[in-house]
Parts: C-alpha cells; sequence; structure tokens
C-alpha cells in the first residue's frame, strides 16, 4: 500500500490536488472517448474539434474571470448581459460611427472596464451583496442592449471577425498540414519538457529528492502525445482552417491568469480573500481593493468574449449572452471550486468547461434535441456535487470535502498539511 502511495506521489507531481487535477483530465479524456465510440469517430475529427473551440471559447474565457470571483467568496450573474451590452456597442461603433476594428476593440474592452468599475465600487466600497449588484447589472445591460440595438442585428466588417472566426494563416511549403499550428505545437511539447525538467531542478536545489526519472518520462510521454495528437488533427482540417484564433487568445489568457493566481501576491490575496476575509484583512490584505479587481476583471473578460462571439457570429443580435453566466458558473463548479470561495483553480476551470462542451457537442451529434441536452446537463452536473457530498457524508473519498476539510472557518488548519496546490495561494497570501 505504501508503495502504491508513493507511486501516486510520485506520478501526480507531489500533491493531492494534481492528482485531483489529473483526475479530472481522465474524466474528460473518458468522456472524449465515449463520445468517439458512440458517434463513429465523428467526435475527433479535425473539421469537429475546430467548430468545438470555436463555439466554445468565449465561454472557457468566462470561466477564467468566474473562477476568480467564486474564489474571493462572490457570483456574478451579469456576464452574459455584458457581453451582449458590450457587443452591440462595438457593432454600432462600426457600422455607425466609423471606428476601425482595431480601435473598436480597445472601445469594448474600456466599455467593460468602466462597467466592473461601477459593479466593483458598489461591491467593494458601499458593501452591495455581489449577487444583488450583478443580478441588477444582468436586468440593466440586458435592458441596454436591447433598447441600443432596437431588437435589430448589426453587421461587423470582416477585419473584426478575425478574432471570432479566424485561423492561423497558411505560411511555408505544402506540407498538408498548417505549418504555424505544427509549430504551436512544438512550442507546447518544448515547454512541456523544459517545465517538467524545471520542476526536478527546483526540487534538488530544495533539498528535496525528484520523482524517478522513469516517472518524469512517463508525465511527458503522455503530455506531448496529447499535444501532438491534438496538433496534427487542428493542422490537418480542411484548406483555410486551423488552430481558432480565439483559440490562440485563450490559451494567451490562461498562461497569463495561471502565472497571475499562483505566482504573485495578487492572486494569493484573492484566495486568502475567499478562504477567511476577515483574517486575510487582518493580515493586511487589501479587501476592498481584491474585491473590486475580481469584478472589474469579469467584466473586461465578458466584453471580451461578446466582441469575439459577435466576430464568430459576423453580427451582433438582441439574443446574444443568454445563459452564458450559467455555463460559465458550471464549468467553474464542475473544476472544482468551492462554493463557499477560497478553493479552485484556472487549469481545473477550463477542464470543467471543456467536460461541458464536449458532452454538448457528443449530444448534438447523436442528434439529441437541445431541450434534453440542456436537461441532461443540468442533471450532471447536479449528480457530480450531489455523489460528492453522499461520499463525504458516508465518511468515504470526497472531492469536494477533501478540499474544503482545512478551509473550514470553524475548524483550525492541521499544522503537517499537505502542500496543496489550492492551500498554498491562501497560506502564503501575505507573503508578498
Amino acid at each position: 500500500m505504501s508503495r502504491l502511495k508513493d507511486l501516486q506521489k510520485n506520478l501526480f507531481g507531489g500533491t493531492t490536488s494534481n492528482a485531483r487535477q489529473f483526475g479530472m483530465i481522465f474524466t474528460l479524456v473518458a468522456i472524449v472517448v465515449l463520445f468517439q465510440i458512440l458517434t463513429d469517430g465523428l467526435t475527433l475529427r479535425s473539421d469537429n474539434l475546430i467548430a468545438l473551440f470555436n463555439q466554445n471559447s468565449y465561454i472557457l474565457i468566462l470561466a477564467i474571470g468566474m473562477l476568480m470571483v467564486i474564489v474571493a467568496g462572490h457570483i456574478d450573474l451579469s456576464v452574459g448581459s455584458i457581453a451582449a451590452f458590450t457587443g452591440i456597442l462595438v457593432a454600432k461603433s462600426m457600422a455607425e460611427w466609423s471606428l476601425p476594428w482595431p480601435v473598436a476593440i480597445l472601445f469594448g474592452l474600456a466599455i467593460g472596464a468602466a462597467i466592473g468599475a461601477w459593479q466593483g465600487f458598489w461591491v467593494a466600497y458601499i458593501g452591495v451583496p455581489a449577487f444583488i449588484v450583478t443580478l441588477a447589472g444582468m436586468l440593466l445591460f440586458r435592458g441596454g442592449n436591447q433598447f441600443i440595438g432596437n431588437a435589430n442585428t448589426i453587421p461587423v466588417p470582416e477585419g473584426f471577425r478575425l478574432i471570432g472566426s479566424g485561423f492561423l494563416p497558411e505560411v511555408g511549403p505544402n506540407t498538408g498540414y498548417n505549418n504555424l499550428t505544427l509549430l504551436l505545437g512544438l512550442a507546447a511539447c518544448v515547454a512541456v519538457v523544459w517545465r517538467e525538467f524545471q520542476a526536478r531542478k527546483t526540487r534538488r536545489d530544495m533539498n528535496a529528492d525528484p520523482a524517478p526519472m522513469w516517472i518524469s518520462l512517463l508525465r511527458m510521454a503522455v503530455m506531448v502525445g496529447v499535444i501532438v495528437f491534438a496538433s496534427l488533427r487542428f493542422a490537418s482540417g480542411r484548406v483555410g482552417t486551423s488552430f481558432p484564433v480565439s483559440g490562440i487568445i485563450l490559451v494567451a489568457l490562461i498562461l497569463i491568469y495561471s502565472f497571475y493566481t499562483r505566482n504573485t501576491a495578487g492572486g494569493r490575496h484573492i484566495y486568502a480573500v475567499g478562504g477567511n476575509s476577515r483574517a486575510a484583512e487582518l493580515s493586511g490584505v487589501k479587501l476592498k481593493r481584491v474585491n473590486f479587481f475580481v469584478m472589474m476583471n469579469m467584466a473586461v473578460l465578458a466584453a471580451l468574449a461578446g466582441m469575439i462571439f459577435v466576430a464568430r457570429s459576423a453580427a451582433s443580435g438582441p439574443q446574444d449572452g443568454n445563459g452564458w453566466e450559467l455555463d460559465a458558473i458550471a464549468a467553474v463548479f464542475i473544476g472544482g471550486a468551492a462554493v463557499s470561495g477560497g478553493i479552485g483553480t484556472i487549469s481545473g476551470s477550463i477542464v470543467g468547461g471543456l467536460v461541458m462542451a464536449v458532452l454538448n457537442n457528443g449530444l448534438q451529434l447523436l442528434g439529441v434535441g437541445t431541450d434534453r441536452v440542456q436537461i441532461i446537463k443540468g442533471l450532471v452536473l447536479l449528480l457530480a456535487v450531489a455523489i460528492d457530498v453522499y461520499n463525504k457524508s458516508q465518511g468515504r473519498f470526497s472531492v469536494i470535502g477533501s478540499i474544503t476539510r482545512s478551509f473550514r472557518r470553524d475548524t483550525p488548519t492541521p499544522p503537517t498539511s499537505s502542500s496543496d496546490a489550492e492551500r498554498e495561494p491562501a497560506r502564503t497570501a501575505v507573503s508578498g
């Protein structure tokens, strides 16, 4: 048994949080394999993978911002309405005010920042619960979208569509693949290998024994294999398609926000506020500043998601953004975030969003109607949490129980707890 535990510890990077993240990835892989069999290979076809990313990139962008809001102990119900409101204003600015599309993108981000500052002010400095502020925002900006657009559809210029429906261009010799997509995949493989060897070097510098080399090689082989397969799929689609530009934006945001939440004092402060806001404030964390930032950041990402959707649809309409907040919230909770705040990761939220995206896509490929798709998605979300809560009540292994046990405000954290990645930001929140 001890050897099995040592193997699990080494294989998953030495932390239980990494093991849970790998478990979510395995769940995603299992769903993909299931639908690949049920759809006779349609799920992993190049055109379907490209469409899946294009159709869900804006939801995954929302999940990044929503993760930070939920970790800080809040909720945001207004993201879909903010996205629609921004989309209609940006489309109108290009169609009627003759703004160049790059300037219109900056205009849209400024709109998101202004809305976020408005909502963040009420939450952080007035003390109105975020649920109420964003519920009011949902009504306000949905009405604003319909008032400004007058329930009409406003087309957008060709250049603007690049961020929503564009792809990496064809360059270099004719290899039968999109060369830039292959280069992107190669860069990702190099990054995986570099990160693994850097992790081994860090452990040696800290006088800790790294995992056996064969374990590192196995981890690298699995990750590189997945990257190579995905790169070939995206690069081998029909001529004119490749890895989407919206996917490039999403990957950049994942890298930036993962670094911010894990490696900066500001990111750790967010976890500290969500874990215990009073203790964080007594430790020197600027509580109002953190709450203001997460609300403002969420609105900016909602504005970006709205513009990407409008660019993909080639027009802004009155129904844009309907239900997006629910998809983003579901992605975050499926990805392991705690309702009480303080726990969650960017990578987990992305995996949770991909689980919902693949489930939705696979059911549509099987010909399941939209009504039943919504029913199934709701049941999957409820069942996933209910099973975990039941296991916790029965004293069995529980994902939610295991990751929230040391965060209960009425229970002190044991002094010899494991180095959990989700708890690390909260423990070191004021170190920066």
